[in-house]
């Protein structure tokens, strides 16, 4: 039995932490904003007053974000709404984003799906979305942008059925949309929310509980044509659909489906609310051993899901972001460092709005904090107090899709490109292969998003002082190599058949490139005793 006090289990019972995940464009950056008014982080958003003063976005703090004006890492924000601490990852949706983004999904207990009225399901979306399927993560549905003439809400959620095979179940309703758009219907609440559309955002709205849709007051606001669909398409979904149910929600069997504009703040209220109300609590890990960490056992516990390097450019300053998994944190406490087996203090806490920080005393399971590292730690390690050690699994390492090798302008900065390009590895902005025979003086880079070699070069630049340019290479696909019974020990390179290259990560596990989806295919049909892996989930090493 927990031996937590009552006051630290009532702030664990509060923490709810989740991540925003969509397709470029789809709306995710300003409904992440949105709900940080509503939370009371910030007073304006990024968009609000972008043609007058041309702010960027609160939520994007790397310059070459604010240039572009999209997001290419992962920004952890905290708020409050109502009795709820909630924890936002703001990851990245553009098309190009990076491994970051896979790897910040195992640290949250829920995400919300973003989706463009006119678009639907896009392929970004789908590749988030089997991350939170693999972690079995619940996950709302916000169809966006109602505003605009888009495709029929029966249509999308049978799309998100058939490509995404999770059941849809709508909270809201579309009153018409484009021009012709009135508002939601909400199911479960019985009322009607009218759209009123302003320019940008506006936080009124105005609510009317009704009894029956057949309400005339309801006829009249939203006239007979979009009346007489409303009850047609209510009719049909009580018809076909059963009761939403949270327990079938918090199992990632079903998803809540939420109708809106984010643009003009439209439906944020009503999907906080709804959030508030079903969001889970932070959940459980589990740990290499076999054995399950609740968020209320007393001892102190988290993983670390995410290093960046130069936030602070002035300072050279390493932060690690920590997922809090037991207990309470405490700034200045001693730890164990689980893989090192030695103890280390913490002393140098923060919280973060973007490139704001805040120096934070005491935090709970289920939060996100930022710790100041000397080097001593890698993605994946695990921090615990308590005589028994503890080791969570680790966070899964993706393939990537795009290769290069890196060009020095100045061989003289040989010593600061191999410190640049080691730092953003252990980000996960890149990947880095080897081919043992020669070591790292040649190696291959990988990245999960074409963007990331953009973003490579850019900060190689901008914060260790080299000029380098990349050269591309021809590999379309990289597999790490296992035998499918379950040795522990290498495949030997000349016993693997195909046309591939073989080389290892740094970890030094076996990896295979290759160059087409032909010879991916003929190699994984011709070597029966071998499994070519797109995702690698290993224990830290030292």
């Amino acid at each position: 039995m927990s031996s937590l006090p009552t006051q630290d289990l009532n702030e664990i019972q509060r923490r709810r932490t989740f991540a925003i995940i969509s397709h470029p464009d789809a709306g995710k950056t300003t409904i992440t904003e949105k709900l940080l008014l509503y939370g009371g982080a910030i007073h304006e958003a990024g968009e609000v007053k972008a043609k007058k003063e041309r702010r960027s976005a609160r939520s994007d703090w790397m310059k070459l974000e604010q240039e572009r004006g999209i997001s290419v890492s992962t920004s952890v924000m905290q708020f409050e709404y109502e009795n709820l601490k909630i924890n936002l990852l703001d990851t990245p949706g553009h098309a190009d984003f990076s491994e970051d983004t896979y790897r910040t999904l195992a640290a949250v207990d829920s995400a919300v799906m973003i989706l463009d009225n006119a678009k639907g399901v896009e392929s970004q979306t789908r590749k988030l979305f089997e991350v939170c399927r693999m972690r079995r993560t619940p996950i709302f549905t916000f169809i966006n942008k109602l505003d605009r003439e888009g495709r029929s809400p029966f249509e999308l959620m049978d799309e998100i059925e058939k490509i995404l095979h999770i059941q849809c179940n709508p909270i809201t309703w579309p009153i018409g949309m484009g021009k012709n758009f009135r508002g939601i219907y909400h199911r479960l609440h019985k009322k009607v929310i009218l759209f009123k559309d302003q320019g940008f955002a506006t936080d009124e709205t105005e609510e009317i509980q009704i009894d029956s849709l057949q309400d005339e007051k309801l006829k009249t606001l939203i006239g007979d044509e979009l009346h007489q669909q409303l009850l047609e398409d209510i009719e049909l979904i009580d018809g076909a659909m059963e009761t939403f149910d949270k327990k079938s929600f918090l199992s990632a069997d079903i998803t809540p489906v939420m109708f809106g504009s984010a643009r003009t703040n439209f439906g944020i209220g009503a999907f906080l609310e709804l959030f508030r109300d079903i969001a889970p609590s932070p959940s459980s890990q589990n740990t290499y051993e076999g054995t399950l960490v609740k968020p209320t056992d007393a001892f102190f516990s988290g993983f670390i899901f995410k290093i960046q390097a130069n936030m602070d450019k002035m300072h050279r300053d390493r932060i690690i972001f920590l997922r809090i998994c037991s207990g309470k944190f405490e700034r200045g406490m001693y730890v164990k460092h689980a893989r090192l087996g030695k103890e280390i203090r913490l002393s140098h806490s923060q919280q973060f709005l973007a490139r704001d920080r805040s120096t934070i005393e005491e935090a709970y399971a289920g939060d996100i904090i930022g710790l100041h590292d000397t080097g001593v730690c890698k993605i994946g390690d695990t921090l615990y107090t308590g005589s028994q050690k503890i080791e969570f699994a680790g966070i899964p390492q993706f393939s990537p899709e795009h290769f290069a090798k890196v060009e020095l302008a100045d061989p003289l900065r040989r010593k600061q490109l191999n410190k640049g390009i080691f730092e953003l590895c252990e980000e996960g902005t890149i990947q880095l292969f080897v081919d043992p025979r020669i070591g790292e003086q040649d190696p291959i880079l990988g990245a999960v998003g074409i963007l990331q070699f953009d973003v490579l070069i850019y900060r190689l630049r901008d914060e260790y002082g080299v000029d380098a340019r990349l050269r591309q290479q021809p590999y379309k696909h990289a597999r790490w190599v296992r035998y499918r019974d379950g040795r522990t020990n290498k495949p030997n390179p000349n016993e693997v058949k195909g046309t591939l290259t073989f080389l290892e990560d740094r970890l030094q596990n076996l990896v295979a490139l290759f160059t087409s989806d032909f010879h991916l295919d003929w190699a994984v049909h011709n070597n029966s005793e071998i499994l070519f892996l797109e995702s690698m989930q290993a224990k830290v090493q030292n």
